[in-house]
């Protein structure tokens, strides 16, 4: 009996990855509807409350903006979702994206850099996205959301592009995920629990909490709020090759993820009692743009006509080309050695398979190079041409 070990360990880590973000990300947007939901209490010391009716009962809560007068005896945290979020996401990067640098981070056509080179280059850049964030929020720029969000936003943009000249498309942007994500992350064990604590500390000592550290940490909780759409984009982004697998693979990501901005920002509003509709056409906009952007692309008339060959492409043209590309990958029994298994569960190593899977082909590797992995077979575009014509042909036998 043989066991996948990093088969089953992609799988543990995936669905924890999964569970976790859903636990954090459900708290996380649950506690900002509630800030934009308090009211002002008839009585007592509290900031803000709200009544609210879930599961048959009704619930009643209240926010003391720097602390109560008194530390309750039960107080409950919200750390170890983000935390476990951050810590299976790392390691499924390393799984799949380090140890099989060679087909999933590494583009041979954009660039010849090493494996130890290219696993330098992802860790600098999430380390130095944290960097940069945090002395941005530090400086007097970071008083100002809009203005600190405009420049973090065209830091990653352009980490996008740089990043993207080195990996594969779908590396570089995993790896923005994952800068945001380890910001997201590190504001929540670098800056807002390290300040709950210290006032919790401060209410158990009968001092005053200092006001600025809850300001800070709200501050972060709000960013974080920001980043939580583009990054779940970018985590669904990997099913749908269109997008990373544009000319400008960096332009998409940055417009998708303006519209994850205003659409959070649309409901931060709405939630507020203020009017979202003037964002509704710039959502709007932003969807139509990515949409018209990445299909102009397409349609662009890369591969040549018909006319330039004097009878259509057939199976038999193709199969040469899927052989030497594709089906070390996807055949009953794959000889790539990253896959004991066929990849995905797709078969290339027929016509009857081939066929069915025109549509994957066409748009994996014909009007996107996101196939094979990394290109590590080297496929040519004039292959790519070639299977573009069978299929535009009706991927005859």
């Amino acid at each position: 009996m043989s066991i996948d070990f990093v088969e089953w360990l992609n799988l543990a880590f995936r669905w924890l990855h999964i569970t976790a973000g859903i636990a954090w990300i459900g708290s996380s947007f649950y506690f900002v509807w509630l800030d934009n939901h308090l009211k002002r209490p008839e009585e007592g010391n509290a900031s803000g409350e709200v009544w609210s009716v879930h599961g048959g009962g009704f619930y009643h809560k209240q926010k003391y903006q720097v602390a109560p007068a008194k530390m309750p005896q039960d107080l409950h945290w919200f750390k170890w979702e983000a935390y476990f979020t951050w810590i299976s996401g790392f390691s499924l990067l390393v799984l799949i994206y380090y140890w099989g640098a060679n087909n999933y981070l590494i583009d041979p056509a954009k660039s010849d850099i090493s494996v130890p080179w290219a696993i330098a280059l992802a860790l600098a850049a999430i380390v130095v996205s944290w960097l940069f964030y945090d002395l941005l929020c530090r400086t007097p720029v970071g008083r100002d959301n809009r203005w600190l969000g405009a420049l973090w936003f065209s830091f990653l943009v352009g980490a996008a592009a740089l990043l993207d000249s080195y990996f594969s498309s779908k590396a570089a942007y995993i790896h923005i995920g994952a800068m945001a994500g380890t910001v997201m992350v590190a504001n929540v064990f670098f800056v807002i629990i390290p300040n709950q604590r210290k006032v919790v500390a401060d209410l158990v000592s009968d001092k005053t909490p200092d006001p600025k550290l809850g300001q800070q940490a709200k501050q972060r909780s709000v960013h974080n709020n920001y980043m939580t759409l583009p990054v779940l984009f970018i985590m669904i982004s990997q099913h749908h090759p269109m997008t990373y697998g544009a000319e400008r693979p960096w332009l998409v990501l940055g417009i998708i993820a303006l519209l994850g901005v205003a659409i959070r920002h649309a409901f931060n509003l709405r939630h507020r009692g203020q009017s979202s509709e003037p964002l509704y056409l710039l959502i709007a906009i932003l969807a139509l743009s990515a949409v018209i952007y990445v299909s102009l692309e397409r349609d662009d008339p890369r591969p040549p006509s018909q006319a330039s060959r004097p009878e259509p492409v057939t199976y038999a043209t193709v199969a040469p080309i899927l052989q030497q590309h594709c089906t070390s990958c996807h055949s009953a029994n794959p000889t790539d050695p990253a896959f004991p298994v066929t990849a995905v569960g797709l078969r290339l190593d027929t016509f009857e398979h081939a066929q069915q899977a025109a549509s994957q082909i066409e748009a994996r590797a014909v009007k996107t190079n996101s196939m094979p992995l990394g290109n590590t077979s080297s496929m040519t575009q004039s292959e790519r041409d070639v299977l573009g014509e069978w299929i535009a042909a009706g991927a005859k036998p």
